[in-house]
């Protein structure tokens, strides 16, 4: 609130505040949150860091893609409760944000695992990836890429995913050398083969 508010004063602050900008969180907007991010996007080139939790569904693929075309240095990026997102996001993130390391789409549950499957083949960077409750997008066949493409992963939250089974969970053991934490919660199918691939694995 403050940048903004500071950034009407005049506008050769506001060129330095949005030259300058490297972390945004948007998570206190309630009703405006994608026009909001479809005026921002463009003036905030060097943007590393992107809070846009939501209490309630506001964001839309437009505002996404608005992102992925001009926040290319975006490392970190919270898009948490999403609900009205499609795949078109995930597309898009994958040729604009490539130097992702930390994504957050919990509770997105409309994302497919072939979409998350294609994000991870260009986000190979990713070291932080929350998945909870993507129902959809988190299944063995997204697992199996994910373990192939982001060898550096060191966090995966899996919580309530049900359809992850030994499959997925045994290939994040063989792909992923450097997991240090994986949230099953949930997860009904897997079975100790899971567990002693992690063990022995990780």
């Amino acid at each position: 609130k403050t940048v903004i508010r500071a950034s009407g004063v005049c506008s050769g602050w506001r060129e330095a505040i949005c030259l300058g900008l490297t972390r945004l969180c948007l998570s206190w907007c309630k009703n405006n949150m994608n026009n909001l991010v479809l005026a921002l996007a463009s003036k905030f080139t060097r943007l590393q860091t992107l809070i846009l939790r939501q209490d309630k569904p506001q964001l839309e693929d437009n505002a996404v893609e608005t992102i992925a075309n001009f926040c290319h240095d975006l490392r970190e990026l919270d898009l948490s409760k999403s609900f009205k997102l499609s795949d078109r996001s995930l597309y898009a993130l994958a040729h604009g944000c490539p130097n992702l390391t930390k994504l957050n789409i919990s509770g997105c549950s409309s994302f497919s695992d072939s979409a998350l499957a294609y994000l991870t083949s260009f986000c190979k960077k990713l070291k932080s990836l929350n998945l909870c409750g993507c129902v959809k997008a988190a299944t063995d066949k997204a697992l199996q890429a994910i373990a192939y493409n982001c060898r550096e992963l060191q966090t995966l939250n899996l919580g309530w995913c049900e359809n992850v089974g030994d499959p997925g969970v045994t290939s994040l053991a063989y792909g992923c050398p450097d997991l240090r934490a994986l949230d099953l919660c949930g997860c009904v199918l897997i079975t100790d083969e899971s567990v002693i691939a992690l063990a022995n694995r990780c």
